[in-house]
């Protein structure tokens, strides 16, 4: 976490209050809470009003793709990229198990980019009024790949469609303008950028009123309903202040970061294979296929020096199948198997670097003895 984020959360630990209650108390935390809320939107472009406060980006993913689409009906078809976090992707095959959804995934090419004429095709391929919304993150979480948002929700406005965007990876790494960008809703959580844990916000258009995925109190536009935890909003917001005054030196910093390790990857393991787009990606991610080897294994080679990275998505860890998202670039199953995604961000010196370079040639050897044996 950033220091001023925890310094923000600590000064509001020790208070009590409840944000929806009318004494002193509650008075005291609903103002924390309308000052945080309007810092974030100050800070991405937005309106207060359109600063909704959610347990994290699952949460605010969930309420964008099922609200919306219940919202909208009788709309049935959700047009979403194949690459997409499973956080927008479940929610989808769930309503298209259970709720009548039809369910369009969106092809990427082979740096894992929606093309706007794949969008504008998949809309009038039938009756644009049928389409509820569509979902295209703003950049990958496995490849760091950064998606062509403005022209994407063009088209979609173009048809009356709401569009949403998923910028959990995209805040603090490169420039965010929820009304620059044209989306409907945009998601965005505190772990991502030195906040903490367990909050997060979806940015929701003025008139948008997806239907509720939690029912109570009412709170959050009655679009959100549940206590709001002030400690961890003030934190997120102080997080969300420092991630965007610091962001185009930040985004400098791991982009010279990014393509040393990048470079000494490839010194060292020649045929390995830089997945998602060369230049327009990530400032902090370098994801890999080496060929040869299972991604687990040579994981856990890394980990033992001290060396951490992700196989896949982080919140698929452990289950034995290869990324979806390699897969829809056109990887083959080996090669969706053997990839390894190193995350920079504002914690990460040059010394980190060495580190993996230094563990690397030896890993990658025993790596590909063990999927020989």
């Amino acid at each position: 976490m950033l220091p001023e984020a925890i310094e923000a959360m600590t000064e509001h630990l020790g208070r009590v209050g409840n944000a929806s209650s009318l004494h002193a108390a509650g008075r005291q935390t609903r103002r924390i809470v309308e000052e945080s809320r309007e810092s974030i939107a100050d800070a991405l472009g937005a309106r207060p009003s359109e600063v909704v406060f959610t347990s994290g980006g699952t949460e605010a993913d969930n309420l964008a793709v099922k609200g919306l689409y219940w919202s909208r009906r009788p709309a049935d078809r959700i047009l979403i990229s194949s690459v997409e976090h499973h956080a927008a992707l479940d929610p989808a095959q769930w309503l298209e198990r259970s709720q009548d959804a039809r369910v369009t995934l969106l092809p990427v090419d082979a740096a894992g980019r929606v093309h706007p004429s794949v969008l504008a095709d998949a809309i009038t391929a039938e009756d644009p009024s049928s389409v509820a919304m569509v979902s295209v993150m703003w950049a990958n979480n496995e490849v760091g790949t950064i998606q062509p948002v403005r022209d994407l929700a063009a088209i979609a406005h173009q048809h009356g469609i709401p569009f949403h965007t998923d910028a959990v990876q995209a805040v603090g790494q490169v420039p965010v303008s929820f009304a620059d960008s044209g989306a409907d809703a945009l998601t965005l959580t505190g772990h991502k950028i030195g906040g903490p844990m367990g909050v997060g916000v979806l940015l929701l258009a003025r008139g948008l009123t997806p239907v509720s995925v939690l029912h109570g109190g009412g709170q959050e536009r009655d679009v959100r309903s549940g206590t709001l935890d002030a400690p961890a909003i003030a934190g997120l917001a102080a997080a969300v202040r420092v991630a965007v005054r610091d962001q185009a030196a930040e985004h400098a910093r791991l982009t010279a970061l990014r393509d040393t390790l990048i470079a000494r990857v490839r010194a060292i393991v020649p045929d390995v294979i830089l997945n998602g787009d060369p230049v327009d990606r990530l400032p902090g991610n370098a994801h890999f296929s080496f060929p040869g080897c299972e991604g687990d294994a040579l994981l856990m080679l890394l980990d033992a020096k001290g060396v951490e990275c992700s196989t896949g998505s982080a919140c698929s860890a452990g289950v034995a199948q290869p990324s979806h998202v390699l897969l829809a670039m056109g990887a083959d199953t080996a090669a969706a198997r053997g990839s390894l995604r190193f995350s920079l961000g504002h914690t990460s010196t040059l010394e980190d670097v060495d580190r993996l370079t230094d563990a690397l040639p030896a890993a990658v050897t025993r790596a590909r003895r063990a999927g020989l044996s």
